[in-house]
């Protein structure tokens, strides 16, 4: 049978993940001026591929183009950031609510087997950093689809999702955080496969409201600088 062209791993999707990934781990840091050039000599690409990779990078707010000033890694104020979390506290709770209510068997045990995987980069990562990769590897894109709520599903997983993301893996390596996440995200799991929608939604909050005061500790001690 012939492949069909959606399931074609393209040059072109290649050098889109290579760069979202930098963007994501902080080897290219919000703020900063990219050129052609030199992501070119930096990450191994060719010129073709490398411009459609940007124009989905920039298509997903990661980078923004300016008149004059070219291509920068998007960037968000410290005040915004914080913001961003609060948003998140509420609507991320809401979605493990409904994911209580809606998630069939086999995608909680789906997710169960996404956390065995999480845990295992977290110990080779000698317990110093957090990464998960987009979509299904993701704890929290799990949540939202698992929600069925559709509406709610395309505010979290559009601009907000891939903004975040640029900040949650900087903020996962706090001394000690990406264990703690990760038992955060057990219990939430626990809780939604008891059908708990009270308590699935209480311990996502606190998730995110511990992530957010994270950050705000971070800002006020300079380790983190936005």
């Amino acid at each position: 049978m012939l492949e069909t062209v959606s399931q074609v791993y393209t040059r072109a999707d290649e050098a889109f993940d290579c760069l979202q990934t930098a963007i994501v781990k902080g080897d290219l840091i919000p703020g900063e001026k990219i050129g052609e050039v030199e992501l070119c000599s930096r990450f191994h690409l060719t010129r073709g591929p490398l411009r459609e990779a940007l124009g989905r990078l920039e298509s997903r707010g990661l980078l923004v183009r300016r008149p004059h000033a070219g291509v920068k890694v998007v960037a968000v104020s410290a005040d915004e950031l914080i913001e961003l979390y609060r948003i998140r506290e509420l609507m991320e709770g809401l979605a493990a609510r409904q994911a209580a209510e809606r998630m069939t068997d086999a995608e909680i045990a789906a997710l169960r087997a996404t956390l065995d995987t999480h845990e295992t980069m977290i110990e080779q990562a000698q317990g110093q950093a957090y990464y998960q990769a987009e979509g299904d590897y993701d704890f929290h894109h799990r949540i939202a689809t698992g929600s069925r709520n559709t509406k709610l599903t395309q505010m979290l997983l559009g601009d907000l999702y891939y903004m975040v993301r640029m900040y949650r893996y900087r903020l996962s390596t706090s001394a000690g955080r990406p264990h703690m996440a990760l038992g955060e995200h057990r219990n939430i799991v626990d809780a939604i496969a008891s059908r708990d929608g009270d308590l699935a939604e209480f311990l996502m909050k606190r998730h995110i409201h511990a992530a957010r005061k994270n950050i705000e500790q971070k800002i006020r001690d300079g380790e983190l600088t936005i």
